[in-house]
């Protein structure tokens, strides 16, 4: 599933590129062939590539082209089918792998034409958002922190200042002097956060720790070695669905375009797998 993913992304990124360029149906039927855009040894520059190109440079439409702008797109295309004409002439297809992105970009965009075109009349229907919703209220953490700590770079360090401790000297008096924090200006002081923010050895230390209490044994990440006191915890902050609500669309039209994938890929004869 995780390596599939970038190629839904992919896909849907492409497909709203395409919606952006495409023209209306309407406008599609009625509308004569535009003349092309330039003519380059014999072989034309069709005006809807210069018309594609236009909207992915510059997100524009090319009847809101200055006459640099356009100029400047049209220089571009013209340089591109000089040089791809004299790719032919050396016939870099023979190349497996020019050929073989060749064959990636031509499925990429036969693939992007077909997903606008279903995801055109899908909707994230109130049902479908609050499920998404619910979804990721339950993969949040439910508790915040808020910790102290100290962060040395050799174990034996770390080992006195909880010796230190022992003894009871001040938590935040050995953070202003030997921790290489950020936080050591404020005693070690990290705030409030969620155990995600952190590195899996902090939070999993952390996370065994009562109101009050340090770490007995340095916890070492990849930043050095830690000493960690709990100061308190509280629930986590969730936000209104109504809050939210507008950016969970585009997760549930992910879902929608998952299902839809996958649908073709039940009906189709796979091999290899």
């Amino acid at each position: 599933m995780i390596k599939r993913v970038w190629i839904l992304a992919f896909i849907a990124i492409s497909a709203l590129t395409l919606s952006a360029c495409k023209p209306g149906a309407d406008a599609a039927k009625t509308a004569p062939p535009a003349p092309p855009a330039a003519t380059v040894n014999g072989k034309q520059i069709p005006a809807e590539v210069f018309a594609v190109v236009a909207q992915g440079q510059l997100q524009k439409k090319p009847s809101e082209l200055s006459p640099e702008q356009r100029k400047q797109v049209l220089d571009g295309l013209v340089d591109l089918y000089v040089v791809a004409q004299q790719a032919e002439k050396e016939n870099v297809m023979s190349d497996p792998e020019v050929a073989a992105r060749i064959e990636f970009q031509r499925e990429s965009a036969l693939a992007s034409a077909v997903v606008q075109k279903h995801m055109k009349g899908v909707k994230a229907t109130d049902e479908e958002l609050k499920a998404e919703y619910d979804r990721q209220i339950a993969g949040m953490p439910k508790t915040e922190y808020h910790a102290r700590h100290i962060l040395v770079k050799d174990e034996q360090v770390a080992k006195d200042a909880i010796a230190q401790l022992e003894k009871g000297a001040k938590f935040e008096d050995i953070a202003k002097k030997i921790s290489i924090d950020p936080s050591k200006a404020q005693g070690g002081d990290l705030s409030w956060f969620t155990p995600d923010r952190m590195v899996k050895p902090f939070s999993e230390a952390l996370e065994k720790l009562k109101k009050g209490e340090y770490t007995k044994e340095p916890v070492k990440s990849e930043f050095g070695w830690h000493v960690i006191r709990l100061e308190d915890t509280r629930p986590a902050n969730v936000p209104p669905f109504e809050s939210v609500k507008d950016r969970l669309a585009p997760l549930v039209q992910q879902h929608q375009l998952r299902d839809y994938i996958d649908g073709l890929r039940k009906t189709a004869t796979i091999q290899g797998l």
